[in-house]
């Protein structure tokens, strides 16, 4: 059988092309991957920068542990605290103390990431100066790059300085800066837009230096400071007192964002992850769709194999061995693609800030075994239908049996698709019942569509029959027999037409499911912040950072304004005494916060909330009106507060409210004002903007704070959407192309009965058009379905927000498919049709 296998490789190439191609490319794509997450487990240390010369760097407490059964658990502290006044002193004996300030600065024509430090600390980094001086009074600065010169009056939110020196930028030797500035959570809403600017490439901070006095005065809390003395015995001075002593590479600890590498290559991970589980499952729906087509149409050939004595198992060990054949030659094909491909991708990733600067490929082999043993599972997992059918075939049953699918549906097949598609239903109600929070989570929305996919393209013959009928109803009523024909070929060849509709029920489902969660996902969060916006203007930092208390004085002297002044914070609970859990927060005073935000409650007043309260959401352990509940604070001080109201969960942005009493270390970030009655709007607005800040509107506000789909979140769904659709048109030519040419006597006969060229060509282009929309049909329809999912969850938390369907990209996507589908079927049936219609009978005869 393996010589009659290759025989039949020789022979029948165009049936084997579409499956080596893609098997190749996705065995490339997952080597790729592979590449890239074994290099960036293999990530390099990140170096200091900002005390990169600094011999000890004290940091006060920033972690909270909290013993539990089952071992300590830990959570980063939102607010670190500050290093004891006493402790500082005992420091001072060893040595020089330089207390570490940071604080964002907004400067007229300055980079949008400006961020202030005192001189002192300048020389830990180091910086150099290239000209000018150092700051001596309080109005002078000293920055780096070259955005400003010496002798140059500068206008910022701390007031008008003098450039008094310029310092050469440090660079980054492993790192890219984030590329948009910092964002600031809300828990009742969305984040706080800022406009910050990226920061240069490979330069970790575009800096303004003051001199020390002044930096105490803008920023008078420090967490952490530089000691000049011995490591030994600073560790004693500080011993049992929770500070951390950095030095050599831990000194990394305390430049801002240090986990910025980790986060990246998280989030890169998670995006190949996903992307690598998308590769597979098309590869396997592909490959198998195309294994099941080309049975299908070889049911004669198998026949007569039978007839010369093929006993079933043989004809099985034949379909395998070309499945076999075909795995091994695409298996290499795709490591040598994967070998280079990877290095242009991980550039790629680095170029669009996915990846750290220093993200590169490095030298492994293990990527490339995964890949190859994978893809050739891959096509040996796509064949076994396929094979079990084929050694099915009767000695007399293939030959005399017509062009017609009388038996499309096999008992296998309908108990597969029936039991998918009753796992994705008993899942998704599973899932709106006890946990509907689950289904607005990124892995579930885009896990789930692939079982509803899988379901409906087993059961695509019993839908295509009726659905065929269906679209071609009108073009059947027009003049002519075309559109008859369209509809009865259609109908007559059910797999053929479940197997062209396939790729493209992927894509499309795919596209929907996907794109369509993310909008829905955003609109309803939008939805959140215009209901629970009530102030007629929202204010927030012109430069991000926050507020110091002589602006807010500022803003609640405006004639007209009530404002309420908030902060960002976090506070931490221990859940089923073993889960240390933080929600960010919001502190606010009750009365103004009550006149200004409408709180999406679901039992109890804002107004109750004081000192020893807490507002919290449903998704807490504890939530009921009246209950106590022991919380950590954003500092790590420990405290027992009375739950004063419970807000609804809504799209997990509803976190929870304390008063500024239970934030210590927040800093006001954000302003809502509400005005008083007979107030002037623009009076108001005016006063606000003179008094510092960026002035929204509730509608600017609204539309400033429309949730955007995060950038790695995109970039991942594009490389899926794009991995789905390079298998979809490689899925539709090697059909489309194996289709015709299997039909080329049926054309011929068309032609003998009197049907022109033109007419031909325009039923075979009538029929790719109307495969094609049978499959964006199925496909809509399953993303129809999920976002009903979807739309469901956010009804029973609460959110009532409209579905957003992509429907430009539904249409570009079925569009594409509809070009490459009419191109692969006209170009071969307009090269059979140039032979004569009499030979091009007899050929299959």
């Amino acid at each position: 059988m393996l010589s009659v296998a290759l025989r039949t490789l020789r022979t029948r190439w165009v049936t084997f092309v579409g499956s080596f191609v893609a098997l190749s490319l996705g065995v490339a794509l997952l080597a790729v991957m592979g590449l890239a997450l074994a290099s960036s487990l293999d990530a390099p240390e990140r170096q200091p920068e900002r005390f990169a010369a600094a011999p000890v760097v004290v940091r006060g407490q920033d972690t909270l542990s909290v013993r539990t059964p089952i071992g300590d658990r830990t959570q980063k502290l939102v607010h670190p605290r500050a290093v004891p006044e006493a402790t500082v002193g005992r420091l001072r004996e060893l040595g020089t103390v330089v207390a570490d300030r940071s604080f964002a600065v907004r400067a007229a024509k300055g980079p949008g990431d400006l961020v202030g430090h005192p001189w002192s600390t300048a020389a830990f980094a180091p910086y150099a100066i290239d000209a000018g001086r150092a700051p001596r009074a309080a109005d002078e600065v000293v920055v780096t790059g070259d955005w400003a010169r010496p002798g140059q009056r500068v206008e910022t939110d701390r007031g008008t300085v003098t450039v008094v020196g310029t310092a050469t930028p440090r660079r980054s030797g492993t790192d890219t800066p984030h590329p948009s500035g910092p964002t600031t959570p809300h828990p009742s809403g969305p984040t706080t837009p800022h406009t910050s600017a990226p920061t240069t490439p490979h330069t970790f901070e575009n800096a303004l230096f003051y001199t020390d006095a002044r930096a105490a005065e803008l920023s008078p809390r420090s967490t952490q400071l530089v000691v000049k003395a011995a490591a030994a015995d600073v560790r004693a001075a500080v011993q049992g007192q929770g500070l951390q002593v950095l030095t050599g590479t831990d000194r990394r600890l305390a430049d801002a964002d240090p986990d910025r590498d980790s986060e990246a290559l998280t989030a890169m991970n998670a995006l190949f992850g996903t992307a690598g589980g998308v590769t597979a499952f098309v590869s396997v729906f592909v490959v198998a769709s195309t294994f099941a087509f080309a049975v299908a149409q070889r049911r004669r050939e198998f026949g007569l194999l039978r007839t010369a004595g093929a006993t079933p198992g043989q004809v099985r060990r034949m379909v395998f061995a070309e499945a076999l054949m075909v795995g091994v030659t695409a298996s290499a094909a795709g490591c040598a693609l994967g070998a280079y491909g990877a290095p242009k991708l991980a550039a790629w990733m680095v170029d669009g800030g996915l990846a750290p600067a220093w993200f590169t490929i490095g030298d492994f082999t293990w990527p490339y075994h995964v890949a190859f043993w994978t893809g050739l599972l891959v096509a040996l997992l796509g064949v076994i239908a396929a094979s079990w059918r084929a050694g099915r075939t009767g000695p007399t049953q293939a030959l005399r049996e017509a062009s017609v699918d009388t038996e499309a549906m096999t008992w296998g097949r309908s108990l597969f698709g029936a039991g998918l598609l009753l796992t994705a239903t008993v899942t998704l109600g599973l899932a709106l019942f006890s946990d509907p929070g689950e289904l607005l989570h990124r892995k579930t929305y885009v896990s789930r569509p692939m079982l509803l996919i899988t379901a409906i393209a087993l059961l695509a013959p019993v839908l295509v029959g009726p659905l065929t009928r269906l679209i071609a109803w009108l073009p059947a009523q027009l003049p002519g027999a075309g559109g008859m024909l369209v509809r009865e070929n259609a109908a007559a060849g059910i797999r053929r037409t479940a197997a062209v509709a396939a790729p493209v029920l992927v894509t499309v489902a795919l596209a929907g499911s996907l794109l369509g969660a993310t909008a829905t996902l955003n609109e309803a969060k939008a939805t959140e912040t215009r209901e629970q916006t009530v102030a007629s203007f929202v204010v927030t930092p012109a430069g991000g950072g926050g507020f110091d208390a002589a602006t807010v004085k500022r803003f609640e002297a405006v004639e007209g304004a009530e404002v309420s002044a908030t902060s960002s914070s976090a506070v931490y609970v221990l859940e089923d005494g073993v889960a240390l859990v933080r929600s960010e927060a919001r502190a606010a005073d009750a009365g103004p916060l009550a006149r200004t935000v409408r709180l999406p409650l679901a039992a109890g007043k804002v107004s109750d909330l004081d000192d020893d309260s807490i507002i919290v959401n449903e998704e807490w352990e504890k939530h009921t009106v009246g209950q106590r509940v022991d919380v950590w604070l954003g500092d790590g001080t420990k405290k027992s507060l009375r739950i004063a109201a419970v807000m609804t969960t809504g799209t997990g942005n509803n976190g929870a409210y304390v008063t500024p009493a239970n934030a210590p270390g927040a800093t006001v970030d954000r302003v809502d004002v509400a005005l008083a009655e007979g107030a002037d709007p623009a009076t108001v607005a005016a006063a606000l903007t003179r008094a510092g800040g960026h002035v929204f509107t509730k509608d600017q506000w609204v539309q400033a704070s429309y949730p955007e789909t995060n950038r790695t979140t995109r970039y991942g769904f594009i490389l899926v959407l794009g991995i789905a659709l390079l298998y979809t048109g490689i899925s539709l030519a090697n059909t489309m192309v194996m289709a015709t040419s299997d039909r080329v006597r049926d054309l011929a006969v068309l032609r003998l009965a009197g049907a022109t060229r033109w007419q031909v060509l325009a039923m075979v282009a009538g029929e790719a058009l109307m495969v094609v929309a049978v499959g964006g049909v199925l496909g809509l329809l399953v993303a129809a379905l999920n976002l009903a999912g979807l739309w469901s969850a956010l009804g029973l938390l609460s959110v009532r927000s409209p579905v957003r369907l992509p429907w430009a990209e539904l249409g570009a996507t079925v569009g594409s498919c509809a070009v490459l589908a009419m191109v692969c079927s006209l170009a071969p049936a307009a090269l059979a049709m140039r032979r004569r219609a009499g030979e091009l009978a007899g050929m299959h005869e």
